[in-house]
């Protein structure tokens, strides 16, 4: 058996229409050598289109000599004789290799055929990206060339045989897994002949892994985990001060890097962390880009919760940012500190598998699952036998795989505790368990606020509390303070329960009572013949209501971004059609309570009456749905009632998705008073730290959003750290004093061809290496295919997110990957993003960031801060708009080497009374406006300043 690995580069995507411009093919032997390699240009019949050769790099004169399709086809026929072919996303490569066989008037290739893509997801499931390029990169495979095919081809050999040594060093039962999970495709196959021949050789390989219940796992139990020193073991740090604490953490650094340098601000900010601490105070402080704001904050926390046998809980707003602290800041700390310590990270429960569901899950893989849900399932079996924490971080779901997740995630209302035979292996208890034995615990604001709604049954007991990224608290507060209901709400509960008669728990269920002895089961039965059908006319009356709040949502009720509209719904004026809207929901209401008051009882009677672990597990699964279908009832009722003045209740949907996009918002509008309650007033020492927390060097702003009163300096105190960069040598902010105004959302297209104009010349000028900032969605996509076009030929790539991919870690990469791009960028592109180096040179601001002021929140904050007297607009729109702009800014200058120029095209920042707010937030970057057409002269004699310095001895 031989293998044909295959790329083809195209004229376009449709195989039936375009036509071949390369062909590379590699053969590999039985033992996955390479035997034989032919790559060829194809003469195509029509010309190549721009897109493409800037794709590729391949144009009309490279291919005007190359062989027709119809002579490599014969050359290639022999070569696929008896192979199976092998391709990334090898059905669009099949797909081209059969129209041109055809087109030859030979038979179509039939034989078998393994895309590497899916083997990838399913063998190395935490790979970020599956794109080619980025996996070629992950293994180190040379691949300079990308989108040529012999280059392509050779990578995917590679990644092919790389895929085969991963599936040899699996454990035996995993495959057997697969086995029965793959069926009836090319893969299974594959898989099977695989299991076939390890069988013969192997048995159990106890030392690389353990095996509980059939399932092979890396991680042991939990109950084996120690606290990070001994018991009765001295205190390492009983008898050192902070000072002498300090000087040995810089010999530690000192000893691992050799050109280490203080940095004067982080030695403030440790010093400023332990006193706060130290004197029970609170702390807001800003600490600029390139500070090192989290090792400014783990020192001294480490120092003072050692010392003092308190716990530290620290909390991210991303994951991004919980995962650096994980990765790169504790590893270092753990070589730099000459004492055990012990952090862990700690996130929500829905972030860990359960393994109870995902043993039920494996044994009753439903007759419809589809391929999705069959490769989340073997995906998550690779998973099992690699991770130490559970957390779903780690695996790149597939298209389904997120649905297929939230059937096996950790939940507290379906948990058995220590009556699952899992819970000494339980990923939820072993993070809770790491916690409580750990000195800080990392986790997430989200967190923060469900442990104080689960009564601070979560979190460890803390009372020192340090909060980075702080300038995003107020608003996750609000979320987790209020509540969000969508259509897929109940949908995907009813679906868990009773996707119809044969699929779903209760089916399930059902089926398996069917064996048990007793008088009640031909009850139950009866009772689960009676509910399974009654979901389906919940499911209507829940889905006519949606369409009802759809209704509502008109694109001139509620303006918005294109395409979605909000409606804002104050209590006491509901609209006349809420009338309609009230008695759907009161059948709903009505019909719930009667169904799962049925199930609530029988969960419970049969929890105390059947045995088993496997139906134990299912009973209580039911108990937990229970509990949710209860939650969701609840929750609808309070936002169809709408009745309380403190709240704000919003509808939001999209025209595109309509009735399926309805999602119901009820959020407090101001959470100041509770997140004083909850944090400052019950925790010693609370600090909020972010690179954005002060608006004009004032840190009234941020102060006022949580609720701290800083008119007692012994209550709280306030430092704004000076940034170690020099902005003013850095950083050139370039403002067009001659281009047009825009107001509201839409611009008008002389507007937008003078911004083409000028981001097409800039981004020439800079060689791409541009990032470009929009408030609009609506914006980026009128700009986007003009500027591709003004940049066509000049082998710059115009990127948009939501255009070319709304994943914003796949954007950047790309990004990365090809310096000559322009990224176009809206509302996650605003902060998050670290692109350090030349990679970026050139940040746009398109417009100032303010906040649309007739979204309901924003209105109904504005409201209150009238009913007192002030202006919404200077109080609220303007400080929220300059921490989004500081943010924004803060995407260009990342390292101390880092060099370049900021445009911001909306000349309000130098016409308005409000403009100086902005600018005098900046860190002292220059700042020179201008006519747009003395732009590029200006920023090639910025760059080539830089140049003259860098070529000086």
């Amino acid at each position: 058996m031989n293998y044909a690995v295959l790329d083809v580069e195209t004229t376009g995507t449709n195989s039936g229409e375009d036509d071949l411009i390369q062909v590379g093919l590699v053969l590999m032997d039985e033992e996955f050598n390479v035997v034989k390699t032919l790559n060829s240009f194809v003469r195509p019949s029509v010309p190549i289109p721009p897109f493409i050769t800037q794709l590729t790099g391949i144009d009309d004169a490279m291919v005007q000599d190359a062989p027709e399709p119809d002579d490599l086809m014969l050359e290639m026929i022999p070569l696929l004789d008896d192979a199976v072919l092998i391709g990334h996303n090898v059905s669009f490569d099949a797909g081209f290799l059969n129209m041109a066989l055809d087109r030859a008037g030979y038979s179509p290739f039939t034989g078998r055929r393994l895309d590497t893509v899916e083997m990838l997801r399913l063998l190395f499931p935490s790979l970020s990206s599956y794109q080619l390029g980025a996996v070629s990169e992950q293994f180190g495979i040379r691949h300079d060339q990308h989108h040529r095919a012999d280059s392509d081809a050779m990578a995917t050999a590679i990644l092919f045989s790389e895929c085969v040594k991963k599936l040899r060093g699996l454990p035996l039962l995993t495959l057997q897994h697969f086995a029965a999970i793959i069926q009836d495709t090319d893969l299974a196959w594959f898989l099977a002949s695989e299991l076939e021949a390890r069988q013969l050789s192997t048995a159990l390989d106890i030392d690389s892994h353990q095996y509980f219940r059939q399932i092979a796992l890396r991680s042991g139990d939990w109950t084996e985990e120690e606290p990070p020193r001994e018991d009765g073991s001295d205190n390492p740090l009983q008898d050192m001060s902070f000072e002498d604490y300090l000087e040995m953490v810089k010999t530690g650094f000192q000893t691992i890097f050799e050109d280490y340098e203080e940095r004067e601000a982080q030695v403030t900010m440790f010093r400023e962390v332990n006193e706060a601490f130290e004197n029970h105070r609170h702390l807001l402080i800003e600490a600029g880009t390139g500070t090192g704001k989290s090792l400014g904050y783990l020192i001294p926390s480490l120092y003072f919760g050692i010392k003092n046998e308190r716990k530290i809980v620290l909390s991210t707003h991303t994951i991004n940012l919980q995962e650096q602290l994980r990765q790169r800041d504790l590893p270092l700390l753990r070589d730099v500190l000459p004492f055990p310590f012990r952090a862990s990270v700690f996130k929500g429960r829905g972030n860990y598998i359960c393994l109870r569901k995902f043993e039920t899950r494996l044994q009753t893989l439903e007759l419809s699952a589809g391929g999705d849900e069959r490769l989340t399932a073997t995906q998550m079996l690779v998973w099992l036998g690699e991770t130490e924490t559970g957390d779903q971080e780690e695996i790149n779901f597939g298209n389904r795989g997120g649905e297929f997740w939230n059937t096996v995630s950790s939940d507290a209302d379906s948990c058995l505790n220590r009556a699952c035979p899992w819970f000494k292996r339980c990923f939820y208890h072993r993070a809770k368990q790491e916690s409580n034995l750990a000195d800080v615990v990392i986790t997430n604001h989200s967190l923060l606020f469900t442990d104080i709604r689960a009564d601070h049954r979560l979190l460890p007991a803390y009372e020192y509390l340090v909060i980075d990224e702080g300038h995003q608290l107020e608003e996750v507060a609000g979320k987790h303070l209020g509540q969000q209901l969508g259509f897929y709400g109940f949908l995907n509960l009813a679906n868990r329960l009773a996707k119809d008669s044969r699929n779903g728990l209760l089916p399930q269920l059902r089926s398996h009572i069917q064996g048990e002895d007793g008088d009640d089961v031909s009850k139950w039965t009866e009772q689960l013949d009676e509910v399974i059908p009654r979901f389906g006319s919940l499911k209507d009356t829940w889905e006519k209501l949606f369409e009802l709040l759809q209704a509502l949502s008109t694109p001139a009720a509620g303006a918005a971004e294109a395409g979605q509209t909000i409606v804002r719904l104050k209590p006491g004026e509901l609209p006349k059609a809420w009338e309609a809207i009230e008695f759907e929901e009161s059948l709903f209401f009505k019909e719930m309570n009667k169904v799962f008051k049925v199930l609530d009882k029988m969960s419970s009677e049969m929890k105390d009456k059947l045995d088993g672990n496997a139906l134990q597990g299912m009973v209580t699964d039911l108990a937990g749905a229970v509990k949710d279908g209860g939650r969701i009832r609840d929750e609808l009722k309070v936002f169809v009632r709408a009745d309380k003045p403190e709240m704000v209740y919003w509808i939001e949907s999209s025209a595109s998705t309509r009735t399926k996009s309805v999602q119901l918002h009820t959020v407090p509008a101001d959470v100041s008073g509770q997140i004083k309650e909850y944090f400052f007033e019950s925790k010693k020492s609370v600090v909020i730290t972010s690179a954005t927390l002060t608006v004009q060097k004032s840190f009234q702003y941020a102060a006022e959003q949580v609720g701290l009163n800083l008119e007692n300096p012994h209550y709280a105190r306030t430092v704004q750290l000076p940034s170690p960069f020099h902005y003013r040598s850095q950083a050139l902010v370039m403002i067009p004093r001659d281009f047009p105004k825009v107001k509201g959302a839409a611009a008008d297209p002389a507007y937008i061809n003078k911004l083409v104009e000028s981001l097409s010349a800039a981004a020439m000028e800079t060689g791409g290496r541009m990032l470009v900032l929009f408030t609009s969605y609506r914006m980026l996509k009128e700009v986007y295919e003009p500027l591709k076009e003004a940049l066509l030929g000049s082998g710059i790539q115009v990127l948009g997110q939501g255009i070319d991919s709304s994943n914003r870690s796949k954007l950047t990469r790309l990004f990365r990957q090809q310096p000559a791009s322009v990224l176009l960028g809206t509302s996650s592109f605003w902060e998050g993003v670290d692109i350090p180096g030349d990679a970026l040179v050139c940040l746009a601001i398109v417009r100032l960031p303010f906040q649309p002021p007739n979204h309901p929140l924003q209105e109904a904050k504005a409201e209150l801060l009238q009913e007192t007297g002030q202006n919404p607009f200077m109080k609220l729109s303007v400080p929220q708009a300059v921490i989004r702009f500081k943010q924004g800014f803060g995407r260009l200058i990342r390292t101390s080497r880092d060099k370049g120029i900021v445009l911001i095209y909306d000349t309000r920042v130098i016409e308005t009374f409000y403009g100086k707010h902005f600018l005098y937030s900046l860190p002292g970057p220059k700042i020179e406006h201008m006519y747009a057409e003395q732009f590029i002269p200006r920023m090639r004699e910025w760059m080539q300043s830089d140049q003259k310095e860098a070529a000086q001895p």
